[in-house]
């Protein structure tokens, strides 16, 4: 009888059978406690559906404005194209790209992917390139910030309600509705599509490889694990021909290059103004706490503090929580390690919320644009806080928490040995 295949946790390294899961079921690794999959009702074809309800949301989202505004009988309503054109054309290409990238290019070129490689599934063939697409899929998936988008329109329209009449376009509901559909199809990450390919015989099952083999590691791409060598620099994938370490090389010195570079960037970001305001009373700049502040004195208590959340608290907590756990890792400390993987989870999930207050900036400068009367736009504080989130993003990115738990099998702390632990029970949870 052919043994299930194997799964291995991407943040312990744990090996584990891959074995069919029932309805509500959750497998969690026993090791650290991370989600290894869950059990899904949709077949390819309802993945389908999802995708291709959500690219017609996407294409309303940007085609309709998200937010009118009114002053003295002048209107002005905005999508998200706009914003970012707008934000170009007063030389902030920096921002306008970030913006760009991450509230369209990124979005869209996701839902088309799926869509593509969904398409095949559903009729039980192979897509073309699956592995290099899948690969794509796992690239852009992080970097699609519509949530960060949809809040900052919320945040835009409370700070210009003082100032003039604003009302809500059928754009800001396509984009809510966008959001709740690309919620559900981030579980559908690239190994999930490839569990999706072998339940509808499009590709073969994952090989099933013994633990004897040598020392095992997942693709984190279609999950296939199989034996590598910690000693080779890298090896390609035997299912998606991926490119595969045993661990990420060098992922100390990257994430401290990456870390050093955003605080560097962390203080002109708080300096430096993000917006500037032009009126017929005169001109004045704007920092980040500055919004803050001018929130809560409008009495928006509520959004002030998201805004503080996001915008300040957020990205120096990530800062301060990977310079810990790097630092735990190069001082080869066993302790609390599923405490620390779950404050790298927390890490990576809340890496995106601090691009709020950008996509604010850029919203406020394409509807209070008023020539003659008011003019807002973005500011150099604006650019810099972007690259902090981009360099933070990376830097979680580049750090590997395997190594604290290779660290704790090599002292003798470790709760389950690495590489050999093919047979180890899978805890379910219900979801």
């Amino acid at each position: 009888m052919r043994a299930d295949p194997l799964i291995a946790c991407e943040h312990c390294g744990a090996v584990y059978r891959r074995c069919r899961l029932q309805p509500g079921e959750t497998a969690l690794c026993t090791r650290c406690g991370t989600v290894l999959w869950k059990h899904s009702r949709l077949t390819a074809s309802g993945w389908l559906a999802l995708a291709t309800a959500a690219l017609i949301v996407f294409a309303i989202a940007n085609i309709y404005p998200v937010v009118s505004m009114q002053v003295q009988g002048m209107s002005r309503e905005a999508t998200l194209l706009d914003a970012v054109i707008i934000t170009w054309e007063q030389q902030y290409p920096m921002v306008a790209v970030m913006t760009g990238l991450a509230g369209f290019a990124m979005p869209l070129a996701q839902i088309l992917l799926l869509s593509w490689m969904l398409a095949f599934l559903a009729a039980g063939r192979r897509p073309p390139a699956f592995g290099f697409l899948s690969r794509l899929v796992r690239l852009v998936t992080p970097w699609c910030m519509v949530p960060v988008f949809l809040l900052g329109v919320l945040v835009a329209v409370v700070k210009l309600a003082g100032m003039a009449s604003v009302a809500p376009e059928p754009g800001l509901w396509a984009f809510g509705a966008l959001c709740i559909l690309l919620t559900l199809l981030n579980r559908l990450n690239s190994a999930a599509l490839w569990q999706e390919a072998e339940a509808c015989g499009a590709v073969p099952p994952a090989r099933v490889v013994r633990a004897a083999e040598g020392d095992l590691g997942g693709c984190h791409v279609c999950g296939q694990v199989q034996a590598i060598s910690r000693h080779h620099a890298a090896q390609a994938c035997l299912r998606c021909a991926a490119v595969m370490h045993y661990r990420k090389p060098d992922h100390l010195a990257r994430t401290w290059a990456l870390l050093i570079a955003a605080a560097i960037l962390y203080l002109p970001a708080n300096i430096y103004p993000v917006m500037h305001i032009d009126s017929l009373f005169g001109s004045s700049a704007h920092t980040i706490l500055g919004g803050v502040v001018e929130l809560w004195q409008m009495g928006s208590w509520d959004i002030a503090a998201i805004v503080f959340v996001a915008s300040v608290m957020v990205p120096l907590t990530k800062l301060i929580s990977l310079a810990v756990l790097a630092f735990q890792v190069q001082r080869r400390d066993p302790a609390y390690l599923r405490q620390r993987t779950r404050l790298y989870e927390i890490v990576e999930f809340i890496g995106q919320w601090s691009m709020l207050d950008v996509f604010v900036v850029i919203l406020l400068a394409a509807l209070a644009r008023f020539p003659g009367l008011t003019e807002i736009s973005a500011g150099m504080g604006a650019g810099a806080f972007g690259m902090v989130v981009i360099l933070t993003m990376l830097a979680a990115m580049s750090f590997d928490p395997r190594r604290g738990w290779d660290h704790a099998d090599a002292a003798g702390a470790g709760c389950i040995g690495q590489s050999k632990a093919a047979s180890a029970v899978l805890q379910k949870g219900q979801t």
